[in-house]
């Protein structure tokens, strides 16, 4: 455990740094401005303004994707938050761990019509795992923290956090636990000798490699699975790239004839949503193999 000392930018900027992450992405807004004095006087976290708040947000996406790590965005008050809606909503179907800090009219006038005034956490909690505001100063680290751990949580997704003016403005002394990977849910022992025989005993397998295998760096173990069994590999979503594309078992342009045809197919870290036909493979057999319980396709 750790004390930390500084505004509630700083508070906020030190809780995900923590994690990783070592850019913050905003349009300058004086909600927010204590994170930008944090990372302008701390060290580790680069500030990218950009001209939009969506675009903020969608490249706190991008970072997110490209390096495994939660990205965060800082957005103003009121229309600054709408504004990065449609960027959640993409991380919340990508299964992106996207954190967005929202500044927020402060608290003590709270309903007088301040400046951009508007409550966003109804707005973000049906496209978030995770919306609150910190009520006080010594709240920021913990509510934040509690932000960046539902983010890269198994099913990962976006999350967002409201820090009112008059609460990230002030100064406290906070306690930090040491950052941690949160715990993964172990595969049960019987599923998992069920998809090896399934594999073992297939004549025309197929398995499909998906996001979640980006995301939890499991791309070595899928190849050692795919040279093993020498079945084909088809990529989806971010699954693209994990095996390489003159790999003997890369196939890109078959996809449809090869689910249709085969007799086992096991995906790998995407839903069966429509890209993959709701999971409806003619008459084969099919594993779904997810990073969370409650992924798993009925």
């Amino acid at each position: 455990m750790a004390e930390f000392t500084g505004s509630g930018g700083a508070i906020a900027v030190e809780a995900f740094k923590r994690y990783g992450t070592d850019v913050l992405f905003t349009l300058s807004g004086a909600h927010v401005f204590p994170l930008y004095d944090a990372c302008a006087k701390g060290d580790g976290v680069a500030l990218i303004d950009t001209r939009h708040e969506q675009t903020a947000t969608f490249a706190a996406e991008g970072y997110a994707k490209l390096t495994r790590r939660p990205g965060v965005a800082a957005l103003t008050a009121g229309p600054g938050v709408t504004n990065g809606v449609s960027a959640v909503t993409s991380a919340r179907f990508n299964g992106s761990p996207l954190v967005v800090i929202g500044g927020r009219a402060g608290q003590a006038r709270w309903g007088a019509g301040s400046l951009q005034e508007f409550d966003h956490v109804p707005v973000m909690t049906p496209i978030t795992k995770r919306a609150t505001t910190a009520v006080s100063t010594e709240a920021i680290g913990t509510e934040v923290d509690a932000a960046v751990r539902a983010a890269i949580t198994p099913h990962r997704g976006p999350t967002f956090c409201d820090l009112p003016l008059d609460v990230v403005f002030g100064h406290a002394t906070v306690d930090f636990d040491d950052a941690a990977p949160p715990p993964r849910v172990a595969p049960d022992p019987d599923d998992v000798a069920a998809v090896a025989a399934l594999l073992a005993g297939a004549e025309r397998p197929v398995l499909v490699s998906g996001s979640a295998v980006w995301f939890e760096g499991a791309w070595e173990q899928m190849r050692t699975l795919a040279r093993e069994v020498q079945v084909p590999v088809f990529a989806n979503g971010l699954g693209r790239g994990t095996i390489a594309a003159d790999d003997p078992l890369a196939f890109s342009r078959a996809r449809s004839v090869a689910l249709r045809e085969a007799d086992a197919v096991v995906v790998a870290g995407t839903p069966l949503d429509f890209r993959l036909g709701f999971g409806d493979f003619g008459g084969a057999a099919v594993a779904h193999l997810v990073d969370h319980p409650d992924g798993v396709a009925a």
